[in-house]
């Protein structure tokens, strides 16, 4: 059982072709037909929300709040007669939203008993900035829309939203990136949790201005969407006008193959994680065609497809039910022609049987893990739970299963056994028609998970509550005065003063370039030396906090530095010092590093001293022409920070040496 279900998962993950991102190449994703879109939001830095009085930008913690809301969802008939399917999915899962709110950060509007105040010019002031960096086209007049948001993090069920600009561009690499529309609208709520039928948010979020930035499919392979995203996040930096910290940016990774259809990786939370999610979705697209082939070939007629399901005795498979499921139903099923589809590969360490089990989770609210099935390719899975190959025989006899099909048992309470019997079979017959629309939840290991049905294209409409906003050339012309340079700009900047390409991304991620350019001009410092403290020196220190003094600081330590006669090579040591001590006077930085003033005579007198201790045993590197003069430079080095430069020091030492 282990050999064969392994086996198969194995060869079919060769038959799809797949390959470890660090192998992969530009012919690998052109081969799939890799496409990749993006939908980049960026939190605004205004003082208010967008459409109401409340303060932006204040957060609490998960255990206070003052009030809390309980939602449910009911789909209601489309003007044109129909339900949207992600509301349809919604209300099969049951779910009680509840949301969490303080006083000092929501009001009535966030639940719709109070109508919207007028859009928050600020924010329309920073968005414009930014769509102009964007080269956008601003539009001449904006109209508010509700867009429909059916997954319980709005309460109202709709964001409001506006275009603000179209056709934009951008660049990377290697090409331009086009940008089909950029919008502002309010966000969503945080989510704080989701177990079973109860799905709580925090409302501390809901409202906030945000930016949404949506590209065309142009990005042909994994790294060109991480680019594509860096450069947008670029460009919203540098404008100075939006927020930064954990959730003020998200990405939303659209992708498809040739044969496949577009499906929505939502919410990714770092630019780092875009290679890997998109190229293993690439993969993934490509396991379902392949899986849609095999069944269209054995199931000639789809419609007349249907599961058998038996319910079992508990007390003869009492072995599958932990304590806390112990009063559940067992129910076994039988998939028609579906042997070896199972354990398909689908994604590095999954198969087609986790298609299953996520759709379990998310619309039936059956926790993981939440199935067997016949086909695990961790035969551990089986073992553990007490079930032997002789146990899946008697299955199959119970359910008069047939050669080519394949088995799996679930649990779940009374009321939940027939939403799940449901989303299994509408799973499977998913399956023979290709690559389901949906949207999926990214983790950080590269694997996506099945979070919702995606959106109908029919789900925004006029908001009657909010008037159209005429937008003036005059407020235009006094956004285009106030810009910054161009992302294109900056890049041939950085060229110019030869920073190496390992610091741009730290450098333009917190728009450093005009903090360089102050403080060169300032001190007279080449800004290819001042990157290096920044991307280097302070960025290692950083690590995910923020420096804990701003660049006034570092401009008076330079100035210090300056005004002692001190050596350069001492800033970075003194940066590291101030760092941990961000309040301590800069003499004293000294004192604690141990610096004092030694003269040229000093250090020579030291250096014909360190001549006569030189070890006279074996030593490494003994034996390299230079390596007194090394083991001498070492032991000097702190002696002569501050006071010398290393080059002159190693001429010193040369000439006292005798080598000059």
């Amino acid at each position: 059982m282990e050999n064969s279900n392994y086996q198969n998962w194995l060869q079919t993950r060769q038959e799809v072709g797949w390959v470890p991102l660090a192998e992969a190449t530009p012919e690998t994703w052109s081969a799939l037909g890799f496409k990749c879109g993006l939908e980049v939001h960026q939190q605004l830095k205004t003082s208010r929300k967008l459409f109401c009085r409340c303060p932006a930008g204040i957060y609490h913690d998960f255990e206070h709040y003052d009030a809390e809301i309980v939602r449910h969802m009911r789909p209601t008939l489309s003007e044109l007669g129909g339900y949207d399917g992600t509301a349809l999915m919604e209300f099969k899962t049951r779910k009680k939203i509840v949301y969490r709110i303080k006083n000092d950060s929501a009001c009535t509007y966030e639940v719709d008993d109070t109508p919207p105040f007028p859009l928050n010019r600020e924010a329309l002031e920073h968005a414009m900035r930014i769509a102009l960096l964007l080269k956008m086209k601003i539009v001449g007049e904006l109209h508010i829309t509700r867009k429909q948001y059916l997954d319980g993090s709005i309460p109202t069920g709709f964001q409001r939203t506006t275009i603000l600009g179209i056709e934009g561009d951008f660049p990377i690499s290697n090409k331009n990136i086009r940008v089909i529309q950029f919008s502002i609208e309010e966000d969503s709520c945080r989510e704080v949790s989701d177990h079973r039928h109860t799905r709580v948010y925090y409302a501390d979020r809901l409202g906030m201005p945000l930016i949404e930035t949506v590209t065309y499919p142009d990005m042909l392979t994994p790294w060109e969407a991480k680019e594509a995203a860096q450069s947008i996040r670029y460009i919203a930096r540098s404008s100075g006008r939006v927020r930064t910290g954990i959730g003020a940016a998200r990405e939303d990774v659209n992708v498809s193959v040739t044969g496949g259809t577009r499906v929505e990786i939502k919410g990714v939370a770092h630019i780092a994680w875009i290679p890997k999610l998109t190229h293993n979705e690439a993969f993934r697209q490509k396991s379902l065609l392949e899986i849609k082939a095999i069944l269209n070939n054995r199931i000639p007629d789809s419609a007349a497809w249907h599961l058998q399901h038996q319910k079992l005795d508990k007390h003869e498979w009492k072995k599958l039910l932990d304590p806390s499921t112990q009063e559940w139903n067992l129910i076994a099923v039988n998939l028609p022609q579906f042997k070896g589809i199972l354990s398909f590969f689908n994604q590095p360490g999954r198969c087609f049987a986790d298609e299953l089990s996520d759709r379990l989770k998310v619309i039936a609210c059956l926790e993981k893990p939440n199935l067997l099935h016949s086909e695990a390719i961790n035969f551990e899975e089986s073992c553990n739970a007490g079930l032997s190959q002789s146990d899946w025989s008697k299955l199959q006899a119970l359910l008069e299963a047939g050669d080519n099909d394949a088995q799996l048992v679930f649990w779940a309470p009374d009321e939940d056994i027939k939403t799940a019997l449901e989303t299994l079979e509408e799973r499977c017959l998913l399956a023979m028609q290709g690559v389901p629309n949906e949207t999926r939840k990214s983790l950080p290991n590269g694997i996506t998970l099945f979070e919702r049905v995606l959106p109908g294209a029919d789900r925004m409409y006029p908001d009657t509550d909010s008037a159209p906003i005429s937008i003036q050339d005059q407020m235009i012309e006094a956004a285009r005065r106030e810009l910054p340079e161009m992302l294109e700009q900056r890049i041939a900047q950085l060229q110019s003063w030869q920073i190496p390409a390992d610091q741009w991304n730290h450098l333009l991620r917190y728009n450093l370039l005009p903090v360089l350019e102050n403080l060169s001009e300032t001190h007279k410092i080449p800004p290819r030396k001042l990157a290096a403290y920044y991307a280097q020196t302070l960025k290692n220190l950083q690590g995910c906090k923020g420096l804990p003094f701003d660049h006034q600081r570092i401009s008076d330590l330079l100035l210090f530095v300056q005004s002692r006669a001190l050596q350069p090579e001492i800033i970075p040591e003194l940066l590291k010092l101030l760092f941990h001590n961000p309040n301590m006077q800069f003499s004293s930085l000294l004192a604690l590093l141990g610096y004092e003033a030694e003269g040229i005579a000093e250090l020579g007198a030291q250096i014909k001293t360190l001549q006569t201790m030189w070890p006279k045993g074996k030593t490494r590197g003994k034996k390299r022409d230079d390596a007194m003069q090394n083991w001498i430079m070492g032991r000097l080095r702190k002696a002569a920070l501050g006071n010398i430069a290393l080059p002159e020091l190693k001429q010193l030492v040369l000439k006292e040496a005798g080598h000059a």
